[in-house]
């Protein structure tokens, strides 16, 4: 924990954090007095740059599916949601939307009075739907959308929901679905501008980003229900690892999941136990996302753990 704390001695908030905690502050207080239980989704990618004027940066495959999907399964149990993404990675509702032919769902209709634009006729139940269901969470005011791009945003960013969130006892409930970098260069080790090719090939020396699920757990959102994911690509690793990491940082679950499946199947570990989470054939044909099954148990499992 006390490389934690030296990390954010060392790191500078982002742009607008003061704006950003306000209303993380406004929201988390709003649904305290309605008595809603609130959960902090975090989802997407997170940037490591290598100048400080940056035109360079290490990133990460992650688009944010699972977190995307996931806030919307917790906004249709009750929740208010507090999505803490990245700039540009999938939102809930927005996501069902053709990003690369989006155009392909319009059309254009004329008559007397002119062109009209129009969403295609079989499109239009779809997004009707998905439509209905934003304005019904917008004007409930139970979706909070905060965005990051680099690692040390995400973290100032992660810590400030967290402290904020503490003040929910256990209606707080995280679901760390961001994909979070394991390196990075501090600060003073950085050129500020940007690297030239013509000094010759590229070394580069990463070092470790501290582990903030202990701090997170023990020091600042320490009676929240928290969620973990462990992502392997070998199935042979896969339960162990959780188990270590629940054995370490002693938070409520890990879901574990393989690269390859992660789809259609994820483990959960707890304390008490191990249990799947698989789509079968029939969920699949019917367009069914595990993630509606992931966060249905975690409901059920975050009630329980409120009653105790």
């Amino acid at each position: 924990m006390a490389e934690a704390a030296k990390f954010f001695e060392e790191t500078s908030e982002p742009a607008n954090f003061f704006e950003k905690k306000s209303q993380i502050e406004n929201f988390v207080a709003k649904h305290n007095e309605e008595s809603t239980p609130v959960v902090l989704v975090t989802s997407g990618g997170t940037t490591v740059p290598l100048e400080g004027n940056t035109v360079r940066y290490i990133d990460n495959f992650s688009i944010g599916t699972r977190g995307s999907a996931s806030a919307e399964y917790f906004l249709e149990h009750g929740y208010a949601v507090l999505f803490l993404h990245r700039q540009r990675s999938l939102q809930p509702f927005t996501r069902h939307l053709p990003q690369s032919h989006l155009l392909d769902i319009l059309e254009v209709k004329g008559d007397n009075e002119g062109p009209t634009l129009c969403v295609k006729q079989e499109s239009t139940s779809k997004l009707l739907n998905i439509i209905q269901k934003y304005h019904a969470v917008q004007q409930e005011g139970r979706l909070l959308m905060i965005e990051f791009t680099t690692l040390v945003d995400y973290l100032h960013l992660l810590r400030a929901s967290s402290l904020i969130l503490s003040t929910l006892g256990k209606k707080a409930s995280l679901y760390l679905a961001a994909a979070v970098s394991d390196f990075y260069i501090p600060k003073n080790k950085m050129p500020q501008h940007k690297i030239q090719s013509s000094n010759g090939p590229l070394q580069l020396s990463l070092e470790l980003v501290p582990k903030m699920l202990e701090a997170l757990v023990k020091n600042w959102v320490s009676s929240a229900f928290v969620v973990s994911f462990k992502l392997e690509t070998d199935p042979n690793l896969l339960t162990v690892k959780a188990q270590q990491s629940l054995e370490k940082y002693e938070h409520q679950l890990v879901i574990g999941n393989i690269l390859d499946t992660r789809k259609y199947e994820v483990v959960f570990v707890t304390n008490s136990d191990i249990d799947w989470i698989k789509l079968d054939d029939k969920d699949i044909q019917n367009g069914v996302e595990i993630e509606s099954k992931i966060v249905k148990n975690i409901v059920e499992r975050h009630r329980q753990f409120c009653c105790e």
